[in-house]
């Protein structure tokens, strides 16, 4: 079990970012969502690699993310759009990481310096 004070960090750090961010542990159970996440059907207990289909998993850089210490991050075309996932490990838990992806929510290319949602 995580610490509580990890779950803490998370909120105050990710509870407001518009894009959808897990806090997951190295079997794959989600420990934590921020508000944007729990938007799009997630929830703490699931376990994140059994959501959507398996093709959806293929390019999933926890493993390499956690084993190296490093996060990683790979760029992904999905029905004409460009997004990029983050897997970021956790400083002081090896095994725990951040998830998330930048553009699925909001779209960046109609920004010109600020939007707001």
């Amino acid at each position: 079990m995580v610490d509580e004070s990890v779950i803490d960090a998370f909120q105050m750090m990710w509870g407001k970012f518009p894009e959808g961010v897990m806090l997951i542990d190295k079997s794959r159970h989600i420990l934590a969502v921020n508000a944007a996440c729990a938007t799009l059907g997630f929830a703490e207990g699931m376990i994140c690699s059994k959501m959507g289909s398996p093709e959806s998993h293929r390019g999933c850089l926890a493993n390499k993310a956690l084993a190296e210490q490093k996060a990683k991050f790979r760029k992904i075309s999905m029905d004409g759009k460009e997004f990029v996932s983050f897997w970021v490990p956790v400083v002081g838990q090896d095994n725990i990481f951040l998830h998330f992806t930048v553009g699925m929510m909001v779209d960046y290319g109609i920004c010109e310096e600020t939007i707001e949602n």
